[in-house]
């Protein structure tokens, strides 16, 4: 099964902010996103403009951006782990 996103045109969506500067986002993007009710959303506000993706693409980016930067074979929680230990030793 592929990834529900990728398997349709983009879709442009006339939204209203209410008084309160709030906007609704269509069931059907929702959906698409597996955005559910109290789920956190990401906005970022840049010189392209709002950009909204959920919390589960925003941790998805930053883990992919940091686990280039780790050689490989590298485990950063053994390294963490072994830090921890040689203070423990050291004092």
């Amino acid at each position: 099964m592929g990834d529900k996103r990728m398997e349709s045109a983009p879709q442009t969506y006339h939204l209203k902010v209410d008084s309160s500067g709030r906007i609704l986002l269509p069931s059907d993007a929702r959906e698409r996103h597996g955005i559910a009710n109290g789920d956190t959303i990401v906005v970022t506000d840049d010189t392209v403009g709002l950009r909204i993706k959920t919390l589960d693409e925003v941790i998805a980016e930053a883990q992919a951006y940091f686990a280039k930067l780790v050689p490989r074979g590298v485990l950063l929680s053994e390294e963490i782990l072994q830090d921890r230990r040689s203070e423990i030793e050291r004092d």
